[in-house]
C-alpha cells in the first residue's frame, strides 16, 4: 500500500513537474537553435536559403521555417512554402517581427501535429524552429513504463519481504498467544523465550518474567493455603465459612464429620445446617453486626456447641464451634459429685454432731455413753472410709494411681480372691464358690495385670454380692476364656436382682437401686465400690458390665488382656 500511494503521487505529482520541467528545457534548448538558425542566416549568403533551412532543420532535430517581413513562407523543411498560408498572425512570428524572441505551443495548421515553436528576427524577416511535442510525450511515456515497471518490481520484493516479516511476526506472535493461553489455564509453569531484541523479543521477555513471578506468587499463596488449611483441619474445634450471600465456601474436616453428608460446598448454609441460633449468629455477622456467640445445641445429635462468628474481609463470615458436651458433662458430673459427697457426708456427720451434743449434755450412764461413743466411732468410721475412697477414685481417674503391671495368671487371682473372702462370706450366713475352669493345653492362662489393684476390684464386686444378698445365698467367682484377646473374670450373686433401668448407672458414684432402703449405707458402704473397681479396670484396658434379672440375682464381668508367649 505504501509503495502503490508512492507510485500513484509520483505519477500525478512528479511526472507532471517533469514534463514541465522537460517542456521548459525543450523551450530553452529550441530557444537557442533558432538563435543559431537566425545568425547563420544573416551571416551565410553562399548557400540557397532552401539548403539552410534544411541543414538547420536536421541539426536541430526541429522543422525549421523562413518567414519574410510580410508572413509569407519563403522556405520550410517539411512542407511546400507555396501552399502555405500567411504566418505573420502566428504569436512567435508576430514577436519576432517586432523584433523580440517569440515562443509559442500549439497544433500546426499544416500537418495536425502540437509543436512547439521558437521564433527570432532575422534581416527580411524571420526565422522559426518547430518540435513536436510528440517526443516529450514518448520520453514522459517511456519514463512512466519505467516508473510502473519499477514500482511493480518495488511492490513485488516488497510484498515477498513483507510476508516474510508477517509470518515472522504472526509465528512469534502465536506462541506468545499460545504461552498467554497456558498462564490463563493454570500452567504457570509454561515459559517463553526470544533470541531476537526487537519490540517483540521486549514483550515476551516481560511477559516471562511476569510468569515466572506470579508462579512465585502463586506458590508462595497455595503454600500459605495449605498451612492455614492443615491448621484449621487440625483444630479440635469445627470450623465453617460461608459467603455474603450465605452459601458454604469451605469447612474444615472436623466440621465435615459433625453435619450428616457432610458440608455442602456452594449450596446454602441451611442446606447443611439446621440449628435455628447458629444460624441467627451467621445471619447478624453477614448484616454488619460484627463478632456474635451464641449456643448451638441441633448441629449434632447429643452434642452442644459455643458459636463465634466474625465477617471476612471478601464480605463473607467465619464461624468456629467449640465443643462445651464434656465440659458441660464434666461440670454436671463435679456438680453431682459434690452434692452426693455433701449428701453421704451429712448423714454420718449429723449422727456424730447430734450423739456429741447429746452426751456434752451431761448424761452419766455407763451404757447410754458406751453405745452413743460406739455410733460416733462408726459414723467416724464410715466418714474416713468415704473419704479413701474419693481419694483413691481421685487418683485413679485422674491417672495419678501408677499400676504395676505384670504378668498374672488368671487361676492365681481368682485363688487369692477366694481365699481372702469366702472367710467373711460364712460370717454373713452366705457360700463363696470359686469357679476356675482346669488348665488348658496351652498352660495356664496370663493376663497384664496389676496384682493389688485387682485384689481391690475382686474386694469391691464382692463385698457388694455380700451387702445385697440374703444370708444362705450362693455367690460364685471365677472367669472364662471367651476370646483370643482377653480373660473374662466374674462374681455371680442370687440376690434380688437389679431392675434394668438402673443397669446404665450402677457404676456410677454413690448410685444405689433402691435408695430408700440403702442398704449398702446402713451396712457401712461408701457407694464408691464400683465406680472404683470401673476406672481400675479401665485402666488396665479391659471393661467392666452387669447382668441382672428380678429374683434371679446379679452377674458382674470385667475383662482383662491376655499375654500369649511369642
Amino acid at each position: 500500500l505504501v509503495i502503490l500511494t508512492a507510485t500513484l503521487t509520483m505519477d500525478v505529482t512528479i511526472r507532471r513537474a517533469w514534463e514541465d520541467s522537460l517542456r521548459e528545457q525543450t523551450q530553452m534548448h529550441l530557444s537557442r537553435e533558432v538563435r543559431l538558425f537566425a545568425n547563420r542566416v544573416d551571416n551565410d549568403h553562399a548557400r540557397p536559403l532552401a539548403e539552410i533551412v534544411a541543414q538547420e532543420a536536421r541539426a536541430a532535430d526541429a522543422r525549421a521555417t523562413m518567414i519574410d517581413s510580410s508572413g509569407k513562407v519563403l522556405a520550410d523543411s517539411e512542407a511546400d512554402p507555396a501552399h502555405m498560408e500567411n504566418h505573420a498572425q502566428r504569436p512567435e512570428v508576430a514577436a519576432a517581427l517586432r523584433g523580440d524572441a517569440g515562443n509559442s505551443t500549439r497544433t500546426s495548421k499544416t500537418l495536425g501535429i502540437e509543436f512547439m515553436y521558437a521564433a527570432a528576427p532575422v534581416r527580411g524577416g524571420v526565422v522559426r524552429l518547430a518540435y513536436p511535442l510528440a517526443g516529450v510525450r514518448r520520453t514522459a511515456a517511456v519514463v512512466r513504463r519505467n516508473l510502473l515497471i519499477a514500482s511493480v518490481l518495488s511492490l513485488l520484493a516488497a510484498a515477498l519481504l513483507a510476508a516474510w516479516i508477517a509470518h515472522s511476526f504472526s509465528k512469534r506472535l502465536r506462541r506468545m498467544a499460545q504461552f498467554a493461553q497456558q498462564v490463563a489455564a493454570g500452567d504457570l509453569s509454561a515459559r517463553i523465550s526470544e533470541g531476537s531484541s526487537d519490540e517483540l523479543a521486549s514483550v515476551a521477555t516481560a511477559l516471562d518474567a511476569s510468569a515466572r513471578q506470579l508462579e512465585i506468587s502463586f506458590r508462595t499463596v497455595e503454600q500459605s493455603r495449605q498451612q492455614l488449611e492443615t491448621l484449621l483441619n487440625s483444630m479440635q474445634e469445627a470450623v465453617i465459612a460461608v459467603s455474603a450471600d450465605g452459601r458454604v465456601e469451605w469447612a474444615n474436616g472436623h466440621m465435615d464429620d459433625l453435619v450428616p453428608r457432610g458440608a455442602r460446598r456452594g449450596l446454602p448454609m441451611i442446606e447443611s445446617i439446621r440449628d435455628p441460633e447458629m444460624l441467627r449468629c451467621l445471619r447478624e455477622t453477614l448484616a454488619g453486626g460484627g463478632v456474635q456467640q451464641s449456643r448451638a445445641a441441633l448441629v449434632a445429635a447429643g452434642k452442644v456447641f459455643q458459636v463465634v462468628s466474625a465477617p471476612l474481609p471478601s464480605g463473607g463470615a467465619v464461624a468456629v464451634l467449640q465443643d462445651l458436651t464434656e465440659i458441660e458433662r464434666v461440670e454436671k458430673t463435679r456438680r453431682d459429685f459434690i452434692a452426693n459427697v455433701s449428701h453421704e457426708l451429712r448423714t454420718p456427720l449429723t449422727s456424730i454432731q447430734g450423739y456429741a451434743e447429746t452426751l456434752l449434755d451431761g448424761s452419766s450412764d455407763p451404757d447410754t455413753v458406751r453405745e452413743f461413743a460406739e455410733i460416733i466411732r462408726k459414723n467416724a468410721v464410715r466418714v474416713s472410709r468415704l473419704t479413701d475412697d474419693l481419694l483413691v477414685l481421685a487418683r485413679v481417674e485422674s491417672g495419678e494411681q501408677r499400676f504395676q503391671l505384670q504378668p498374672v495368671t488368671c487361676r492365681e487371682l481368682v485363688a487369692d480372691a477366694f481365699s481372702a473372702f469366702h472367710r467373711i462370706a460364712e460370717n454373713a450366713g452366705m457360700h463363696l464358690h470359686s469357679d476356675a475352669p482346669p488348665p488348658s493345653a496351652a498352660g495356664e492362662d496370663l493376663v497384664l495385670a496389676d496384682y493389688e489393684a485387682i485384689h481391690q476390684v475382686f474386694a469391691n464386686l464382692i463385698q457388694n454380692a455380700v451387702k445385697y444378698s440374703a444370708p444362705g445365698a450362693e455367690i460364685n467367682l471365677g472367669y472364662s476364656i471367651p476370646g483370643p484377646d482377653f480373660a473374662e473374670f466374674y462374681v455371680r450373686d442370687s440376690g434380688p436382682g437389679i431392675p434394668s433401668e438402673h443397669l446404665p448407672r450402677i457404676f456410677e458414684r454413690f448410685y444405689r437401686v433402691d435408695k430408700a432402703r440403702s442398704a449398702g449405707r446402713e451396712s457401712g458402704g461408701t457407694g464408691l465400690g464400683l465406680a472404683i473397681a470401673k476406672h481400675i479396670v479401665i485402666s488396665h484396658g479391659g471393661a467392666i458390665r452387669v447382668e441382672s434379672k428380678m429374683n434371679h440375682g446379679s452377674s458382674l464381668f470385667f475383662t482383662l488382656p491376655l499375654v500369649r508367649p511369642a
